[in-house]
């Protein structure tokens, strides 16, 4: 099917999901989850509504406070000596939407200011409907955005493909890198090459990162050397430089308020705490243990960012979690008899055969949360009470997610996904 027949059959698709009529054909999964959020949000299909453009004082500083701008060559090397041939411009935007950066062919780029899309423009879903930056941003994975997949209309004749960025230290949404250019140009490897290079950027930064541990790690050993017992060095969040007395573990999740002087570490108890150029020294007392965990509160009001805060005696403290890892742990706390790794997999990807999958998520939970979850079937700990946080609009519950259970739940029936 060339592009413009295949335009064609999208804007009937479009118009019936507007009418609430049958489709001619079903839209993709994740263009059909996006235009329920614009049905709910009030998008307007035929208005091009755009928000204020940050002034260059603002896009500069945010330009100067992202992390992006150090995987900026990457970003460039990987795509830009394609763009004149292919008709194409790159943007980067941040984690709220903003356009950061934009290069690529000249007469694109004018185009590209008609439609509103330069630099310090907001393109997050919610302002200018299902575009290859907003929609990648909620789904937090890859998405390519065809003609009139667009929500609004006067995106039709445009294409673009856009890839998440995450920093790779706790995997923290930094951004979209996007290709987008005129209907003609579209090309259906433009996704798989956008989103190599978006894996290339994300390398370059862990690269950057275990450089720093390094760096802490030469500062660190010495002193270790000379201290009795049990002490370690961590970064900022917690990943290990360097230990003695106790067996590595790759990281520890810190407290949200952290600083020198005495603290409650989980897996590891009431520690001292010491600054180190680029991270603390960590020295364990030995005379308290980590203590059990009595409530824990899932916290998925927020659209973008999921936490898993711990109470216990000792204290409490929190995490942020990553979208799989919050996707597992509401299903978890749905089903408090727990779930089979088979039956997790069902709910998680609509395949009961994902077990690995699901095992390997479960083990990288579980050295977050020891004592808290347990297996044989997974479930939270029977002490355990837990309390699930959830979005006021239904339709805002992990937004991101394609989980036939998160769908199910998040639409309040049963049975198969239909858009209205």
């Amino acid at each position: 099917m060339d592009a413009r027949e295949a335009a064609r059959l999208l804007k009937g698709v479009r118009a019936a999901a507007l009418a609430g009529n049958r489709p001619p054909a079903a839209p993709r999964p994740e263009i059909a989850e996006s235009w329920r959020r614009m049905l709910a949000g009030g998008v307007h299909p035929d208005r091009d509504a755009r928000s204020r453009m940050l002034s260059a004082a603002e896009t500069e500083e945010r330009r100067r406070l992202s992390p992006l701008r150090e995987v900026l060559p990457v970003l460039r090397e990987g795509l830009l000596p394609a763009l004149d041939g292919a008709l194409h411009i790159m943007v980067v935007a941040d984690a709220d939407g903003r356009l950061l950066w934009r290069e690529g062919h000249a007469s694109i780029l004018r185009k590209a200011d008609r439609l509103g899309f330069g630099v310090g423009a907001d393109w997050n879903e919610a302002v200018v409907g299902t575009n290859g930056v907003g929609t990648a941003l909620v789904a937090r994975r890859p998405v390519q955005v065809f003609s009139a997949e667009h929500f609004v209309s006067s995106h039709h004749d445009w294409t673009c493909a856009g890839a998440p960025l995450r920093d790779p230290r706790d995997g923290r949404l930094l951004g979209v890198v996007d290709v987008s250019g005129p209907l003609a140009t579209m090309h259906p490897a433009t996704l798989a090459w956008v989103s190599s290079v978006a894996r290339l950027a994300e390398r370059e930064l862990r690269v950057r990162h275990l450089e720093s541990l390094e760096r802490l790690r030469a500062v660190a050993a010495p002193l270790l050397a000379r201290l009795p017992g049990r002490a370690l060095a961590v970064d900022g969040l917690g990943w290990t430089a360097a230990v003695t007395g106790l067996a590595p573990q790759e990281r520890y999740p810190l407290p949200k308020r952290f600083g020198p002087g005495r603290a409650w570490v989980p897996t590891l108890g009431d520690c001292g705490v010491e600054a180190l150029p680029g991270g603390w020294l960590l020295r364990v007392a030995e005379s308290r243990t980590d203590a059990p965990a009595g409530r824990v509160v899932l916290d998925f009001s927020r659209p973008r960012s999921w936490a898993v805060t711990v109470y216990g005696a000792a204290g409490s403290w929190s995490q942020e979690l990553s979208p799989r890892h919050a996707e597992l742990l509401f299903l978890l706390a749905e089903s408090p008899r727990g779930r089979s790794a088979a039956e997790l997999a069902a709910e998680l990807f609509g395949d009961p055969t994902r077990t690995v999958t699901v095992r390997a998520e479960l083990s990288r939970v579980r050295r977050h949360l020891a004592g808290v979850l347990t297996h044989r079937p997974y479930r939270f700990a029977e002490d355990v009470e837990v309390e699930v946080i959830r979005p006021r609009d239904p339709a805002g519950l992990l937004p991101h997610s394609t989980a036939p259970a998160v769908i199910r739940a998040r639409l309040g029936r049963t049975g198969p996904d239909v858009i209205p």
